[in-house]
């Protein structure tokens, strides 16, 4: 799986939206508002995510990413699993950047298993036009876009799977 070349991660740092998701298990409790910031520190990347879950209160989820590579690379790999102040990189995801919008307004995130995937954005929806692009790139990286769930109900609320939204070519 290919990744974006020439990252600046500085540009990367903040807040991100998650517009759709191969969803984790760790968001299975999760019903919309989800939200990622990143922080960087020298080379690790501080990582708070956040969602609303369906009883109303919010679920947050801190862990701390590396470079899996070159730092001009997309491709991280993030634990979330602390022991005492340990991390522990042996529970790591792979989180490789596989679309990035030049001005670093969306970003589209997969691993190589393909059993997850993000859409993320800096607003809380894209552009029709945008959301078909980051389709378009989760399909040539082998993702079938019936897997991902929309999550932003700015995008579409319902929590549609991603192919209803952008349908594949000739379909």
């Amino acid at each position: 799986m290919a990744v974006v070349k020439n990252f600046d991660a500085q540009r990367y740092m903040g807040d991100w939206h998650e517009i759709a998701t191969v969803p984790a298990s760790f968001q299975d409790d999760c019903s919309g508002a989800a939200q990622a910031r990143y922080e960087l520190d020298g080379l690790l990347v501080h990582v708070t995510n956040r969602c609303a879950t369906g009883s109303g209160t919010e679920k947050t989820a801190k862990g701390l990413a590396r470079f899996a590579g070159p730092s001009t690379e997309g491709k991280l790999e993030v634990t979330f699993v602390d022991v005492g102040g340990w991390w522990m990189w042996q529970a790591a995801g792979r989180y490789w950047i596989i679309g990035l919008d030049s001005d670093y307004r969306w970003s589209v995130v997969g691993e190589p298993g393909r059993d997850y995937a993000w859409i993320l954005a800096r607003e809380e929806a894209l552009p029709d036009q945008t959301l078909a692009r980051a389709a378009a790139i989760l399909r040539e990286a082998g993702y079938d876009t019936c897997d991902l769930i929309v999550t932003s109900t700015a995008q579409a609320p319902g929590r549609p799977q991603l192919c209803t939204l952008v349908p594949p070519a000739g379909r």
